[in-house]
């Protein structure tokens, strides 16, 4: 007698499906837990009592530079001289124009990191 030549077929399909189901679970917990670092935890929890240096940093210098002298972004070491706190902190939550963008930080973070800045002058 012949043997089936579907059987190894058959055992291959339900292997592969076995194998995507055990995939598919994985991923489905690794989602759950990006939703949850972004909704309330993660990164955010370890920048709020950061200083407004370390925010500069984390966010900011990679446009503005380490040293606050520009680079993609303008050179923010006299932006006191031309905004005021409340005018920086309105441009670090709403973003200007199409370089810089808006809600980088909010909150008691964004006031923090204006005040900072206003003092450069």
């Amino acid at each position: 007698m012949r043997k089936n030549p579907v059987i190894p077929f058959a055992v291959i399909a339900v292997l592969g499906i076995i194998v995507m189901i055990i995939v598919s679970s994985a991923g489905i917990n690794q989602r759950e837990a990006i939703q949850n670092e972004e909704e309330g935890g993660g990164e955010q929890e370890e920048t709020v009592d950061a200083s407004p240096e370390e925010l500069f940093q984390n966010q900011c210098a990679t446009c503005h530079g380490g040293d606050l002298s520009g680079g993609n972004g303008p050179n923010l070491q006299e932006v006191g001289s031309k905004y005021s706190a409340e005018e920086i902190k309105d441009i670090i939550v709403n973003g200007k124009g199409s370089a810089m963008p808006a809600g980088l930080y909010t909150g008691e973070q964004a006031t923090k990191l204006a005040e900072w800045l206003a003092e450069k002058k």
